[in-house]
């Protein structure tokens, strides 16, 4: 029997695992690296164990130091979580080979299975040969053979980009996976990404656990997920189901793992099967009523499943809370996570807690929020208002792209594809500010100043603020006054003013406004704004041409032959920069040439650091 797991990961699903770990009364150790030193999941566990490592993003990859790690913090268990080495065959074997019980299935169906290009040959599909690609074939997606989550994977759709895809897709999944393997397959437009969770035992029970609809994603990574997947029609489902059985059957598998597949035109395509836990694993338990966690474990102590799965019940969502501005390309955010906190209604699945620094190392989900309802459409609109109702005071997230996702008539409708995002992100994200945010934000900085040097007997001048609202920039100033009965200001009667709590009528309607400052940022019921100087500080002057960074990152390569000196064509991709696990093109503003160059590969850069400048060709 197990009495003592080590999780080799970290963040939200290293504390997801301790938790079930602890209810069980399950001794657990956490792993972490120099840059989670301080992290939730170090903190959690019963005991952690630092991981040397060149650095930060390879910690987690060196299996030899985990293993290592559990032997020494006296664990006899290993959950790999998901992502880093939870799909890789060989860490798999050295932890059996260490005298350790494996939470995962055996290495044989990793090995089987985790590579995409065997999991397809296995379910008689032939991937593409890059060599033989033509345009008769585009467009194709490049994935990683190794890993998921939306890391490796380029969609190509002229012929002439598909080396350099090859290229960016396998360097971010070796940074990711440790394996840089890719392949290619035809890029179905139009489809739902459509999965079965399945659970399996060592006695021969496989489960299949209903189906997930993962559609919404940005960058082939899930935003959105749902179970069950909506509008399926019966006999599709039924085969979906079949199909997910007969895949860990092939396999001898045992333990939790994913069938995934693109539906389109009312047929369902292979795409791969995922050797894990996945991240949106939540919706199923809400709408099973089981703990995936538990169940992983009883099936590594050897225990069976019942024979037949618990009947399903009702409707669950999921959110994936990112630090990123998707209105921005959706660029990975840092800083502070000042305050997050949710309503009780819904569950949170979090690696971050009030104070904690969000780095660059890692990816930039901060937390997973889910609701289960009777139906769709209350399960709907309860995650819809959880996260509205929700406190995220720190970097720009995605939030209010969830919330409006939630509502948007297309997804409440059922059905929506992979190409969601395409299609709507510039309504999504074009900026609704509350005009009266400012205005509670200039009065609950004014209370509790000297009444004697703000009002006076005859009429004056109003104290005048000025604030910019985030990410969108727009600036706003406010007016205010100090009279005898306390502040006003035109157009509202101020009910309430202190530091924390504003409240106004406007218009006959009493509104709160829910207050908080950290530095020069004010969040106003969860809107975003800085408080502005009265001075403008002097802005530095850029060269034109200038490339900063648009995210704190590390240079990871140059385009080939890149140097100062060099001619470049507008749009030409010349620096690569990984931030959150991600990799991110810096291409040329003009045509032009390169008059200075200061990026080189392994640099870290901050925010706004000049890379390169471009003088434009003024021929």
């Amino acid at each position: 029997m197990i009495t003592s797991v080590l999780v080799a990961n970290r963040g939200e699903i290293a504390c997801r695992v301790f938790r079930t770990c602890a209810e069980l009364g399950i001794r657990t150790v956490a792993v972490y690296s120099d840059a989670d030193e301080d992290a939730l999941h170090a903190r959690v566990a019963d005991a952690a164990v630092r991981l040397p490592g060149a650095s930060p993003a390879e910690t987690y990859l060196r299996g030899d130091l985990i293993v290592k790690a559990a032997l020494a913090a006296g664990a006899d268990a290993v959950h790999p979580g998901y992502g880093f080495l939870s799909e890789n065959a060989d860490f798999a074997r050295a932890v059996a080979d260490a005298g350790l019980t494996w939470i995962g299935p055996p290495p044989e169906a990793i090995e089987a299975m985790a590579s995409k290009t065997r999991a397809k040959e296995l379910m008689g599909i032939e991937p593409l040969k890059t060599g033989d690609i033509t345009a008769g074939d585009l467009p194709v997606l490049v994935k990683a053979a190794a890993g998921g989550g939306g890391r490796g994977m380029r969609v190509v759709r002229e012929l002439a980009d598909l080396d350099e895809q090859l290229a960016a897709a396998g360097a971010e999944a070796l940074s990711a996976f440790g394996d840089g393997e890719v392949f290619v397959e035809p890029y179905i437009e139009g489809g739902r990404h459509v999965e079965v969770q399945v659970m399996a035992d060592a006695h021969g029970t496989v489960w299949a656990l209903g189906t997930r609809d993962c559609s919404l994603q940005r960058r082939h990574q899930k935003v959105i997920e749902e179970a069950p997947a909506p509008g399926l029609p019966p006999e599709l489902e039924a085969s979906l189901r079949e199909m997910a059985v007969r895949a860990a059957r092939a396999t001898d598998y045992r333990g939790a793992g994913t069938v995934e597949f693109l539906v389109a035109g009312g047929k369902a395509h292979f795409l791969e099967m995922n050797t894990r836990l996945q991240v949106e694993h939540p919706v199923t338990e809400a709408v099973f009523g089981v703990d995936l966690v538990a169940l992983q474990l009883r099936v590594a102590e050897g225990g069976p499943l019942d024979e037949e799965p618990p009947t399903s019940r009702g409707h669950s969502v999921e959110a994936r809370l990112y630090a990123e501005d998707p209105a921005a390309g959706w660029a990975p955010q840092t800083g502070t996570l000042h305050r997050l906190s949710v309503p009780e209604a819904v569950r949170l699945d979090t690696g971050f807690t009030d104070g904690d620094p969000i780095g660059v190392h890692y990816d930039a989900m901060l937390a997973k929020v889910v609701a289960h309802a009777p139906t769709r459409a209350e399960a709907l609109r309860k995650l819809a208002g959880a996260l509205e109702r929700s406190v995220v005071h720190g970097p720009v997230t995605n939030r209010e792209l969830l919330v409006r996702s939630l509502r948007h008539d297309e997804f409440i409708a059922g059905g929506a594809d992979t190409g969601f995002y395409d299609r709507h992100l510039a309504a999504l994200t074009t900026p609704d500010p509350d005009p009266y945010a400012p205005l509670a934000a200039a009065l609950a900085d004014a209370h509790g100043r000297s009444r004697f040097g703000g009002w006076r007997n005859v009429a004056s001048q109003p104290q005048v603020k000025h604030y910019r609202t985030e990410p969108d920039g727009t600036e706003h100033e406010v007016r205010y006054r100090h009279t005898r009965d306390g502040l006003a200001a035109d157009g509202v009667r101020v009910v309430r003013a202190t530091p924390a709590l504003v409240v106004l009528e406007v218009d006959g309607v009493v509104r709160k406004f829910d207050v908080s400052v950290h530095g020069e940022r004010v969040y106003v019921n969860g809107a975003a704004l800085t408080a502005l100087p009265r001075l403008p500080a002097p802005v530095a002057r850029q060269e034109p041409g200038s490339l900063l960074a648009p995210m704190p990152g590390t240079v990871v390569r140059l385009a080939e032959g890149l140097a100062e000196g060099v001619t470049v064509a507008a749009g030409q991709p010349l620096i690569w920069l990984e931030a959150m696990k991600m990799e991110h093109r810096i291409t040329a503003p003009a045509s032009g040439t390169l008059t200075a160059l200061h990026a080189e590969p392994g640099r870290q850069v901050e925010v706004g650091a000049l890379l390169a400048v471009v003088q434009e060709d003024q021929s």
